[in-house]
């Protein structure tokens, strides 16, 4: 089986999208593989996004598929449960896209892809990493981007909550009040200065009809 990944990772891109990869279409031109048996929260999804662009800041891109089961290997789904072999195949399909650091995680391990080969002190931090298993994808994922990267010399983490593309309940509670007391206090302003600004007449033909 390993003389069949290296025989399908001769391909190129083009190919990717003849032979139905999907990995190979969507990492074209994103960071991250995630498809929805992957079984990752909308927290989770967050943060690989938010760790994927910090890692591209800090000098050590890198771009991840997760793969949940046989069927999102697409036809190429002989690789399944073979995580080093399918990253040889994918990051050949990529690489006239991208040469850079590309991770695979199956539930049974990891797989690991550089134009070139990767440095032995990143092979050795993903020795030490535990089988994800099928709950665990995105979870092993934001941990071993970490070590990965750590092992290259970069030092990431990964922030509580990246979900930061709107405001908070309780801040999205608030805002309606303050503009409230906000246009309350403008329409007060606003009623005594009218009152300041009344001409004399008006008050002292008021007094004289009472």
């Amino acid at each position: 089986m390993a003389i069949l990944g290296l025989a399908l990772g001769s391909q190129h891109p083009e190919s990717a999208r003849a032979d139905g990869d999907p990995a190979s279409d969507v990492l074209s031109g994103q960071t991250v593989f995630l498809p929805q048996d992957a079984g990752s929260s909308p927290k989770q999804q967050a943060q690989l996004g938010a760790l994927l662009r910090a890692a591209q800041r800090s000098g050590y891109p890198i771009k991840v598929a997760l793969i949940a089961s046989s069927s999102d290997l697409g036809s190429v789904g002989e690789l399944w449960r073979q995580p080093d072999n399918y990253a040889l195949f994918l990051g050949q399909e990529l690489s006239l896209v991208y040469r850079g650091r590309l991770l695979v995680i199956m539930p049974n391990g990891y797989g690991l892809y550089t134009h070139g080969g990767p440095v032995a002190a990143e092979r050795s931090a993903l020795a030490r990493l535990r089988a994800p298993g099928v709950g665990g994808l995105a979870a092993a994922a934001l941990t071993t981007i970490q070590r990965l990267a750590a092992a290259a010399g970069h030092r990431l983490s990964v922030p509580d909550s990246a979900v930061a593309s709107g405001p908070s309940s309780s801040s999205s509670d608030t805002v309606p009040w303050i503009v409230f007391a906000i246009g309350a206090a403008l329409i007060a302003l606003a009623w005594t200065a009218s009152l300041r600004a009344r001409p004399p007449h008006i008050g002292r033909r008021r007094t004289s009809s009472g």
